[in-house]
């Protein structure tokens, strides 16, 4: 059997090789001790010698996998499906030998099949579960009756096979689909967080991009004074005329430029201007709504509460980028207005985003924040579905904040935070 394998890579759902190895002498060992305990502590009747070739062919070829390439290596959907298919056939010829449909462990045929469901592509576990719905129906036809004791038959009636057929059959169907199910969605939770964490690192980055600069512009203050000052002392030994008078001053002038950018540079951030690492709510929400100004769509702030008591917190970059794509999203679907309401008292910081759109689409709306949620009425303007909302709710959950979702009659979203979260000065 040649297996094509890989090593492992940013691809997902490939199994690895040492899980299905771990898995394949598990099922050996099971199946050679139920073996010896039906065949020599029972001593029902049982073709033995055929039993014990299978189970030595699936533990040959497991020997082989494990010896001959590295368990942290991945196997493509191919190489997964032809070592599952192999596993199913196996499993499929040692309860054909044993009575067929009849036999108790006849339901075990739907591992594979959940194996590949968890773990495959779909097209791939399709083609696994066809596979297995042939075998199934193959076991019914089998000739050879349950082991049971010597002189003595099990008898079955066919409307109890069938039975057993379409129980082990259901069973087989409903477990793949649960399993391809909760995979799927925890690879997509997965891949969301992945690109949450992305977004905060990258807005984290820009707004430190400012101190960076600064310190860039102070370590290289003193190689640029050093070339300054060569240069100027190369232009008094060098009198008009020479071959080297003009790249002299302009190596002098290019030098005083570069001076002035560094003192603008200088200006942007400093270790000890730890003021501006600070933001009043007021001055939040006017960073938050700024942007989405100039698109057409009024956007009106209203304020409940006064100012001289507004909570004082950290620049936050999960906050920002969190509350701006939720105004983001309220322009890209209102009508003509979008309305934010602040309201904060000693206990709660409050801001509701309301625009006076058509709201969120009904059979969505209790899932609003699930990654990938995108299908929405098609006369709805309010939204903010799929990853975009979910990476704006997540990081503003991170912050300690609550978030509901409304129609009212346009879509609202209000955002909630114990005071003490978004206030550093009480």
């Amino acid at each position: 059997m040649v297996v094509e394998l890989v090593r492992e890579g940013p691809e997902s759902r490939k199994l690895r090789l040492e899980t299905l190895v771990r898995l394949r002498w598990l099922a050996v060992g099971g199946q050679t001790v139920t073996v010896l305990i039906v065949g020599v502590f029972l001593q029902f009747s049982m073709p033995i010698e055929i039993c014990a070739l299978l189970i030595a062919a699936l533990a040959v070829v497991n020997a082989w996998l494990q010896f001959s390439y590295p368990a942290t290596w991945r196997l493509e959907p191919s190489s997964a499906l032809a070592l599952l298919a192999f596993d199913l056939l196996q499993l499929t010829a040692l309860l054909y030998v044993t009575g067929g449909i009849s036999n108790p462990f006849a339901p075990l045929i739907s591992v594979p099949v959940i194996i590949s469901s968890a773990a495959q592509p779909i097209r791939f576990s399709l083609a696994l579960v066809v596979m297995a719905m042939l075998a199934i129906t193959a076991l019914v036809f089998s000739p050879f009756p349950l082991p049971w004791y010597p002189g003595s038959v099990v008898p079955f009636e066919p409307l109890l096979l069938a039975g057993m057929w379409f129980a082990i059959v259901s069973t087989t169907s409903f477990a793949a689909f649960y399993a391809y199910r909760v995979s799927h969605e925890a690879n997509q939770l997965s891949e969301a967080l992945t690109a949450t964490e992305l977004v905060l690192q990258r807005e984290m980055h820009l707004s430190e991009l400012d101190g960076l600069a600064a310190a860039a512009a102070h370590e290289l203050g003193t190689p640029l004074a050093t070339i300054s000052l060569v240069a100027k002392e190369m232009s008094r030994e060098i009198e008009p005329g020479h071959r080297l008078y003009d790249d002299v001053h302009l190596l002098i002038s290019q030098a005083e430029r570069c001076r002035d950018i560094m003192k603008r540079l200088t200006t942007l951030s400093a270790d000890n201007e730890e003021h501006m690492k600070l933001l009043p709510l007021s001055s939040l929400i006017e960073e938050v709504t700024a942007p989405h100004r100039e698109f057409g769509i009024a956007i009106e702030v209203i304020e409940l509460s006064p100012r001289g008591d507004e909570p004082m917190g950290r620049r936050n970059a999960g906050i920002m980028y969190g509350l701006g794509n939720l105004i983001e999203n309220a322009v890209d679907y209102a009508k003509s207005k979008v309305t934010v309401t602040v309201i904060h008292d000693k206990e709660r910081v409050t801001i509701m985003i309301e625009d006076d759109g058509e709201g969120f689409a009904p059979d969505i709306l209790q899932r609003i924040g699930d990654p990938y949620v995108t299908r929405r009425n098609p006369q709805a303007k309010a939204g903010g579905l799929g990853l975009g909302l979910f990476i704006a709710k997540t990081l503003l959950e991170r912050s300690g904040a609550e978030l509901s979702f409304e129609n009212s009659p346009g879509a609202r979203i209000k955002v909630e935070w114990k005071r003490e979260f978004m206030d550093v000065s009480g």
